[in-house]
């Protein structure tokens, strides 16, 4: 037992010294000043922040959904947030914040980037999604102008792209497209009824080519080349329709940079009274509790580190002002467990119990409490973020994510702790 204590203690501490070092910003904050090791890890799993902390850009889109029926209108817009989003995640970027504004008759996209204060590739990435087309009954007028005629086919019902090798003469580039169940019956109907015929096919309004149907396709397979197709352009327009091809045409009205400045001195002010709030709960828990709040106060600082840690890995997760509310708010349930479980302890050292039974007994008896209150607040966290969006599913999930943490790390590392360092003695409690 006495080789088995100081190993654990040592364990411990490794564990809270590598979370503490892993949480912190890698380069030093005007916060605190602090400066961090040049971790291996914090290369790998730097802080991912929010708008509101690091600023970014914002863009405005008008959409222009003249050329869809009502009824698929919403579906249409659902399918441009959603290309718009797997736009900036190839760009970088996690978590963007895309929504739809309604200005009665016309839609408008608003796109905002953290981080991305260059205006101008954040509109190249996002506004050059291509739109494609396919277009029937061609003719050329006096200006060398080809007019078509719209089809109901477009790059919405496009699934895969890749770039091939033309099989007929000299090998070319081609751009290999396959379309949905629903695409696929639409593009059998069209060249069916297009047999013999040009079907052009449009990106941008721009037409790539326009080759003769030579019978009815079956299967959803197709094929886009032409003297404009190269290699480059090949292989840019496989990148841009597996990220999605937009559904209806897109206008970039407005962009500005967003600046952080005002939430860079909420930030530090968070941070501050998170930090001074935490040393009056160790204060008190120290006062209130003697040997056992000093105990307490360790894991509790640990599982400040280690929920920070926690939030760092998790795939996607973006810090944001609101969820920084939600961490702030989960510190509060832990000190509120602990004070649970010792009232109890107390109650049984005023009973003449030894102090190590007690601490047993506090931890046994005060579980169905703190289970109850957590699953409650487990159960609203999951409903907001289920049902919620943006800023409110940051709070949640910091929330949720908080909490979880909290029990591991109470009945497990505060428990632990305990009963490393609580000496057998009988003691009453006034």
């Amino acid at each position: 037992m006495k080789f088995k204590k100081p190993l654990i203690a040592f364990s411990i501490a490794i564990l809270l010294t590598a979370s503490a070092l892993f949480v912190l910003p890698q380069t030093a904050t005007d916060i605190f000043s602090v400066k961090t090791p040049d971790l291996l890890l914090n290369r790998f799993f730097p802080w991912k922040l929010g708008l509101d902390l690091i600023g970014g850009s914002a863009l405005v889109y008008d959409i222009d959904l003249t050329s869809i029926p009502k009824s698929e209108q919403q579906s249409v817009l659902n399918g441009l947030k959603e290309v718009i989003e797997k736009r900036i995640n190839l760009y970088g970027v996690s978590e963007p914040r895309v929504r739809v504004i309604d200005k009665g008759e016309r839609k408008q996209l608003l796109v905002e980037i953290a981080g991305e204060k260059d205006l101008g590739a954040a509109a190249e990435q996002i506004g050059e999604t291509p739109l494609l087309d396919f277009r029937e009954n061609c003719s050329a007028t006096s200006e060398q102008m080809i007019i078509c005629s719209q089809t109901e086919l477009t790059g919405r019902y496009i699934t895969r792209a890749v770039v091939s090798t033309s099989q007929q003469g000299i090998a070319k580039p081609v751009v290999s497209i396959e379309f949905n169940e629903e695409g696929a019956k639409l593009f059998e109907e069209i060249t069916a009824r297009n047999v013999g015929k040009p079907l052009a096919i449009f990106l941008d309004n721009q037409i790539v080519d326009a080759p003769i149907v030579n019978e009815k396709i079956i299967g959803g397979k197709a094929q886009i080349s032409g003297q404009g197709i190269d290699i480059e352009s090949a292989n840019l327009l496989v990148e841009r329709f597996n990220a999605g091809a937009l559904s209806a045409p897109i206008n970039l009205i407005n962009q500005r940079i967003v600046n952080a400045s005002a939430a860079d001195d909420s930030l530090k002010k968070i941070v501050v009274a998170g930090s001074i709030g935490l040393l009056a709960m160790i204060i008190f828990m120290v006062i209130s509790y003697r040997s056992l709040g000093f105990i307490a106060s360790l894991s509790l600082f640990f599982y400040v580190v280690f929920t920070l840690a926690v939030f760092k890995i998790t795939p996607g997760f973006t810090m944001s002002m609101a969820g920084i509310t939600g961490f702030i708010l989960s510190v509060g349930a832990s000190v509120d467990a602990l004070i649970l479980i010792f009232e109890r302890a107390k109650e049984e050292m005023r009973r003449g119990a030894a102090r190590k039974p007690a601490i047993e007994s506090g931890f046994k008896f005060a579980w169905s409490s703190i289970r109850d209150s957590n699953i409650n607040t487990i159960i609203t966290s999951v409903i907001l973020y289920s049902f919620t969006s943006s800023f409110v599913r940051g709070f949640a999930l910091t929330l949720l994510i908080g909490i979880i943490v909290n029990l591991a790390v109470t009945f497990t590392v505060t428990k632990g702790l305990l009963r490393l360092f609580v000496r057998e003695k009988t003691a009453t409690v006034k």
